[in-house]
């Protein structure tokens, strides 16, 4: 099983970027192409916590249906959830999946 930091610099060479928060000291911010995730540290290695969201600025918009419609959501913060956004955020969860099963492409 690779270690965390190995992990981390397969994600960075794949093209993902990487965020800290202050309210999460130990996960990191993981994102690309606008879609993010916080990863966490476990005794098995990074895990994620939560689903990927859209990136607000410094915060995650979760995917969520606002009055029949799907949108990035933070609080009072809406985004809407094109095609496009949907697109990205599904490869983004895929790539993610496969690096943290220890199968990049």
């Amino acid at each position: 099983m690779p270690s965390p930091e190995e992990v981390l610099q397969v994600l960075y060479v794949a093209g993902f970027e990487f965020h800290t928060f202050e309210r999460y000291p130990n996960a990191v911010g993981v994102s690309r192409g606008g879609a993010m995730i916080l990863l966490t540290p476990t005794p098995t290695g990074l895990r994620p916590l939560g689903t990927p969201g859209w990136k607000m600025g410094e915060l995650i918009g979760v995917l969520t249906t606002k009055d029949g419609r799907k949108v990035f959501q933070h609080k009072s913060e809406i985004i809407e959830a094109t095609p496009e956004k949907l697109a990205i955020v599904e490869d983004f969860k895929y790539d993610l999946d496969r690096i943290l099963a220890g199968k990049p492409s």
